[in-house]
């Protein structure tokens, strides 16, 4: 009896080493990925790199033929766009997750939550076309237009994340502020928003990098013109991943290495963004434990 307890108990240890290794062999494995990436990127970016120098990065003109490459213009471009997204998906998603958690009927809530993640899976494609048929004719094809479409885009993501992190906040606080005599904003405010603060910022990081990586959508409506750095929303521009995609197909050995800087710039700008969404998570974690 005692060596069948003791087996016994040794299979969940095994069990337990073995999924941890297992773990550390994923991660590794993402992290080995992710280097050979950005070295390989790196390489191919370099004699571009070396050819135009800081030129590449602070000048605006795009001149393939001419042996002109400057990037500063589709940076700008998907900055704005992104920053156009964010201020339009922000409040219309954190809107929907808190009236599909806190105020729809169950009733409602289901077809919602249904709704909200089918257009989650629509093809980016899907979204350009649509913005070109049904927003070119009245915005241009533009800044705004391409806006607009991320925001479309990385609307349900936002909004699914945010209403799986809501409902993580325990029921007994809620019941606990209604009970105090609290209206129902009030207690959103006062319990939901704290408890769910880092989660939600995590939320709208992941829809920024959503929109600043997407390629067939904002190359359909941005215009596609070179050197605009303007903060009319209604100017054409072009983005990293819009320019990527557009002219790879045509592109020589310099000019390949030019839109491979690019990618790289734009895999540099995402690691960025998540560093600064995970310090602002820790951060909001830290004080919500009164550390």
């Amino acid at each position: 009896m005692p060596e069948v307890m003791i087996d016994l108990r040794g299979r969940p240890a095994r069990a337990d080493a073995t999924f941890r290794w297992l773990a550390i062999a994923a991660a590794g494995i993402v992290l080995v990925v992710l280097g050979m990436i950005a070295i390989i990127m790196t390489r191919r970016a370099l004699p571009v790199i070396g050819d135009t120098g800081l030129d590449f990065f602070t000048t605006k003109r795009w001149a393939p033929a001419d042996g002109a490459f400057g990037s500063l213009a589709f940076l700008w471009g998907t900055l704005y766009t992104s920053a156009i997204a964010i201020a339009i998906a922000l409040p219309i998603s954190l809107g929907v997750a808190l009236f599909v958690t806190q105020v729809a009927p169950p009733k409602l809530r289901r077809p919602l939550i249904y709704v909200i993640d089918l257009v989650a899976v629509i093809p980016s494609v899907v979204f350009g076309l649509w913005g070109i048929l049904v927003l070119a004719p009245h915005l241009g094809r533009s800044f705004l237009t391409a806006g607009i479409i991320l925001a479309i885009m990385i609307m349900p993501i936002i909004t699914s994340l945010a209403r799986e992190v809501i409902e993580t906040t325990p029921p007994g606080e809620k019941e606990a502020a209604l009970a105090l005599g609290a209206t129902r904003w009030e207690m959103i405010v006062g319990s939901v928003w704290p408890h769910s603060k880092s989660g939600l910022v995590g939320a709208v990081m992941l829809g920024l990098g959503r929109a600043m990586g997407e390629t067939i959508a904002a190359a359909l409506v941005i215009g596609s013109a070179l050197g605009q750095t303007t903060w009319n929303p209604f100017a054409s521009g072009n983005s990293m991943p819009a320019v990527i995609a557009n002219e790879w197909g045509e592109a020589d050995d310099m000019h390949k290495s030019a839109l491979i800087a690019l990618a790289v710039m734009l895999f540099v700008i995402t690691i960025v963004v998540n560093l600064i969404a995970t310090s602002i998570v820790r951060r909001s974690v830290a004080r919500s434990r009164g550390k």
